[in-house]
């Protein structure tokens, strides 16, 4: 078998990994690239196997960058199945719909303000194709054994990562009749964060690909939480509106989760807080539905009637007007909205109209990849291109680090600690090519093992 490295090949984005055999070919993840041009334009590329041909794709989990390409890969012919866990279903069933309506929009909007290269713009994908993508998804429960070919089986295990987040466990016949088995770890989760259960520890394989996003780094001893208050504290006095750019999935669950706590708790007043994404309030409810996901401590909240994602004085704004209601609105007041890189979504407008007001406040809560306005923000540039205008920056601009859904470079170690076999070879995968070194050397002086790193487009064989 070979395996190609389609995306997420010393870079955090585009997670594609194309497993081919004699008479069978199979993607592990079929994510979209974000972040700088020369990457998104890859979105544009066909692959170097052609879509129809492609047998079946298995998502690790829903986030745009492992599940956004699926529409593209439809709109070239893949005619399916997608495999996939329940929650990862219904996410998906909120993610690609949007994902296309922001394409359109996008391409609307810069046929509109002529700020485009293309004549027309058009978009990557329509929503017909994500219509397309979701119809062909096939769920399978956590931990249940499905062939994928004959000779070829899988299974998910939960990685708390973000709802429904697996990591993909992949059995195949070798010559002799005997079986090798391949670990992809999708994107690794945290330990003893709120909401979802802790990921499940890596037993052990012949192969394993690993992610590498924070190999490089750790999240911190300080409370997010406590942090997070003090933020926020901070940018009521500056007596402006406090922006909050956050991941529709699973970030923003968890920033609801702390401002419920701090809230109620008389540590942050009882002021307004709007969630300005439509996909970010379909997946808040979807994450109460999915209770058998849920740690001991969000079960509880559950069976004392306490919704812990419904902070005092939340505000939903799912259309287009009610976000465009918020232009006019004065602190205090805090806007949570999508996306968490600032790569595209209702944050960009937001982002657009406040940052040159020095009385405002922006807060970061979760990792910027290179090339995003994120985080050329958070590096502290004095003004940033929105829509093909230059906005100049005098808002307060922060950054917490501790608010990751990705495992640290010490959580990858606890991740990795209960194996019961060792793997003969590792590949490290999702990570900037510094992270991934770092990681790399951690493991061989630690473990013993020699991980390879390979690029974008690189085939390697087993």
């Amino acid at each position: 078998m070979d395996i190609t490295v389609l995306g997420a090949g010393r870079c955090v984005t585009g997670s594609k990994y194309l497993l081919a055999w004699k008479h069978f070919h199979a993607l592990v993840d079929c994510g979209l690239f974000q972040g700088p041009a020369e990457y998104r334009r890859l979105n544009w590329k066909s692959l170097p196997h052609p879509a129809h041909a492609v047998d079946a794709v298995v998502l690790t989990h829903a986030h745009i960058d492992h599940s956004g390409y699926l529409p593209r890969l439809c709109r070239q012919g893949f005619s399916g199945p997608v495999y996939c866990t329940p929650p990862t279903r219904s996410l998906l069933g909120v993610l690609l719909p949007d994902s296309a309506h922001i394409n359109e929009e996008e391409a609307r909007y810069a046929n509109k303000e002529g700020y485009s290269k293309h004549k027309p713009a058009l978009p990557l994908y329509r929503m017909a194709d994500a219509r397309e993508a979701l119809r062909l998804l096939e769920t399978v429960p956590f931990d249940e054994w499905r062939e994928l070919h004959p000779g070829i089986r899988f299974r998910f295990r939960r990685q708390g990562h973000i709802l429904g987040a697996a990591a993909v466990e992949l059995e195949t016949k070798v010559s002799g009749g005997k079986r090798k088995r391949f670990y992809f770890s999708g994107d690794v989760g945290r330990y003893g964060v709120p909401i979802l259960r802790e990921p499940e520890p890596y037993p052990g394989s012949d192969v394993l690909f690993m992610e590498s996003t924070y190999g490089d780094r750790f999240h911190g001893d300080a409370d997010p939480s406590f942090v997070l208050a003090e933020e926020i504290r901070a940018g009521l006095a500056r007596g402006g509106v406090i922006l909050i750019p956050a991941f529709a999935i699973d970030r923003t669950q968890e920033i609801l989760y702390m401002l419920h706590e701090l809230m109620v708790d008389g540590d942050l007043p009882q002021i307004p807080v709007f969630l300005d994404s439509p996909m970010a309030i379909e997946a808040t409810a979807l994450y109460t539905r999915f209770i058998a996901e849920h740690d001991a401590e969000m079960r509880q909240f559950f069976c004392e009637q306490v919704n812990p994602i419904f902070p005092p004085n939340l505000q939903t704004t799912p259309t287009s007007r009610d976000s465009r209601k918020l232009n006019s609105m004065g602190g205090p007041a805090i806007i949570i909205s999508a996306s968490g890189m600032a790569t595209g979504g209702r944050i960009l407008h937001h982002l657009k109209l406040r940052l040159p007001d020095k009385r405002n406040t922006v807060i970061f809560v979760g990792y910027q990849a290179q090339g995003t306005k994120g985080r050329r923000l958070v590096e502290g540039e004095e003004r940033i291109k929105i829509h093909g205008q230059w906005i100049p920056v005098k808002a307060h601009v922060s950054r917490i680090s501790g608010l990751s859904a990705h495992a640290d470079a010490g959580e990858l170690m606890v991740w990795l600690g209960r194996r019961e076999r060792e793997p003969e070879r590792v590949v490290l995968v999702h990570g900037e090519h510094e992270a991934q070194k770092a990681l790399a050397e951690r493991l061989k002086e630690e473990l013993g093992w020699e991980p390879s790193i390979p690029d974008l487009g690189e085939t390697l064989s087993f």
